[in-house]
């Protein structure tokens, strides 16, 4: 009987029957001590069940049944997959005793490989802290042993390592090569379950952080099937759902992506909660800004940093939406100076643009945006390249110079519908509008203006609706000075005799940003003086 139970349970892990294999082990157990090699494949089965407590017993007694038959590398590799479980759920002093344990055990061992599978949470644990040159040399030691010795897992997780590792380093063709090619071994069926799951997500959310987004729609795809295949599994699904909910957003499919980003908070947060949840409510969080569901979008950026997730730029966004500038500018410019590596710089950089425009600071935009086309330059992906043409375009727009705006940004419109992100092509034709009756094409102008609206309108992007109207309607379109909504209010605060405090405090904004905007005034009206503003003022009909 008990026999038999072990071969089912062995046919059934085969089939990535994860409950029948787990059940049959535990029958199998009840009744006989299983070999080592079986309680492994019980603990895996309840690690991708979903159920840790049963797991984390597995493992231990994995380990023990290997000392038993006195097989010491093998003991230290499960007590090193415990302590990685442990790691990854934040039980960090566990984690940190288990680790002890593989690193005795693997001394007591000719098995490099053994060994090699413990430089990894030391190489994982440099590259998350913001180290990546400390973590190159480790992951690469890894490989080259797993290589060595014949080691696909320990192979693939250096690989996919070594790949993040180099993209924070900014080599971005090296880097991509190396998760390509970890990718392969998940495809290929080289991998065991765990590990599988583990360089999907990690090669995904790669692929989404360098905007790389041909690349994460296919293995997302690929996760996709992956996780179908297998009904049971918990353990990454909801990972999985997380990076489907990121495409549909691109593509605005926003009711279907907040349908399934709900989905996956859901099964994240099922006992004990999973550190992924927190990307997954970052992403519920920027569906309802996009809507202009403002409370709901606050509630999800605080759950996503509870869970760990910085909720920046995207909260930075949504302040800006709220007409909270001070804030918003205060937030971005915090997050652009912290940022070291490229891949971090890079997805601050596009909110930094917008916001610095918004807040009249056009000189810090247009930085910006030059570090950002430095940045497309070497990542050469096309969702990079059209957020760096949308930023110098925005600024030259700003800048008055519509004739040189007008290449930027109708190169940004191509890529991005080349991509299909319809919402980042209409916010392309909004300001490709502005240009065009800037120059005097008022005809191409509206129609730019009514392509966007009924973009906005289909998707259901209040925010940027309401940003249309304000900008089509401006307060003077027929000055030749070319001030925005807020300067002509601050001119006629100037022009009431009003200091720069008592403007700030009308217009609930700093005094830092009013001196910012009475600057560009002066610069835009030719004039030096307030007096000379307030005469301006007076002639235009403005107080």
């Amino acid at each position: 009987m008990p026999d038999d139970q072990v071969d089912l349970a062995r046919a059934a892990y085969e089939r990535m029957a994860w409950a029948e294999a787990y059940e049959r082990y535990a029958r199998a157990m009840e009744l006989e001590a299983l070999g080592a090699d079986d309680v492994e494949r019980a603990a895996r089965a309840a690690q991708l069940l979903g159920r840790p407590d049963e797991s984390d017993a597995l493992w231990q007694r994995a380990v023990h049944e290997h000392e038993r038959e006195q097989s010491p590398a093998l003991a230290a590799r499960c007590a090193g997959w415990l302590g990685m479980d442990l790691m990854q759920r934040g039980d960090m002093a566990q984690a940190s005793g288990w680790f002890a344990r593989a690193g005795r055990l693997a001394a007591d061992t000719d098995d490099p490989a053994a060994a090699a599978f413990l430089l990894l949470p030391d190489a994982m644990g440099a590259l998350f802290g913001g180290d990546p040159a400390t973590a190159e040399p480790i992951f690469t030691e890894a490989l080259a042993v797993g290589e060595r010795h014949g080691e696909p897992d320990l192979s693939a997780l250096a690989r996919m390592g070594l790949g993040n590792t180099l993209l924070a380093l900014g080599r971005r063709d090296e880097g991509l090569a190396l998760l390509d090619d970890a990718m392969v071994s998940v495809t290929s069926g080289e991998l065991s379950p765990v590990v599988s799951g583990i360089v999907y997500c990690a090669v995904i959310q790669a692929c989404h952080e360098i905007l790389d987004l041909r690349r994460a729609r296919e293995w997302t795809e690929a996760l996709s099937h992956w996780c179908d295949a297998q009904p049971e599994l918990m353990m990454f699904r909801g990972q999985c759902m997380t990076h489907r909910a990121e495409i549909m957003t691109l593509r605005g499919e926003w009711p279907d992506a907040l349908a399934e980003v709900q989905h996956a908070c859901e099964r994240l947060l099922r006992p004990p909660p999973q550190p992924a949840v927190g990307d997954a409510f970052y992403q519920k969080a920027e569906l309802h800004c996009l809507r202009g569901e403002f409370a709901d979008a606050e509630d999800a950026f605080r759950a996503a940093s509870e869970w760990g997730r910085e909720p920046q730029p995207g909260l930075a966004q949504l302040r800006l939406a709220q007409g909270q500038t001070d804030a918003a500018e205060a937030a971005i410019r915090r997050v652009v100076e912290e940022a070291q590596d490229p891949v971090t710089r890079m997805r601050a950089l596009a909110a930094y643009v917008d916001i610095m425009l918004a807040v009249d600071d056009v000189a810090a935009a247009r930085v910006g945006a030059t570090e950002l086309a430095d940045i497309a330059a070497a990542f050469r992906a096309p969702a990079v390249d059209a957020a760096a043409a949308y930023a110098a375009g925005a600024v030259a727009l700003s800048d008055g110079d519509a004739r040189t705006a007008m290449g930027d940004l109708r190169r940004a419109w191509t890529l991005w519908c080349e991509l299909d992100m319809p919402r980042h092509a209409a916010r392309a034709r909004v300001l490709i509008g502005l240009g065009c009756r800037e120059l005097g094409d008022i005809d191409t102008a509206t129609m730019e203006f009514d392509s966007a609206r009924s973009a906005f309108a289909e998707l259901g992007a209040r925010p940027d609706l309401t940003r249309l109207d304000e900008l089509v309607a401006p307060r003077v379109p027929s000055e030749p000075s070319g001030l925005t909504g807020r300067k002509v209010e601050v001119l006629e605060l100037i022009a009431a005799g009003k200091t720069n405090r008592q403007i700030a405090e009308s217009l609930f904004i700093s005094e830092r940003t009013v001196a910012r905007h009475v600057s560009n005034i002066f610069t835009k009206l030719a004039v030096s003086s307030r007096s000379a503003a307030t005469a301006y003022a007076f002639r235009h009909g403005l107080a």
